[in-house]
């Protein structure tokens, strides 16, 4: 594995400089972060609307099984 942190170093010596000369006070995230947000966000509102229509399509009121009579145990009006 020589090879490879010869590699890494020969890449941070050249890498390094270029760093230095950036502003830190005008970077800023661009076109293309404005674009990766506006996609995710998009994306998001998709699902979210999706969701939406699949949960209006679940009917949550539980109907008892007719098979199944009521034990003496257990009361129909138990809630717990």
């Amino acid at each position: 594995m020589p090879d490879m942190s010869a590699s890494v170093s020969l890449a941070l010596t050249n890498l390094v400089p270029l760093a230095k000369e950036v502003d830190e006070n005008k970077v800023t995230p661009g076109v293309l972060g404005f674009i990766v947000f506006a996609a995710m966000a998009l994306a998001v509102w998709g699902l979210m609307k999706s969701m939406s229509r699949h949960m209006n399509k679940v009917e949550f009121t539980e109907v008892p099984d007719p098979k199944v009579e009521p034990s003496a145990e257990e009361p129909a009006d138990s809630k717990g």
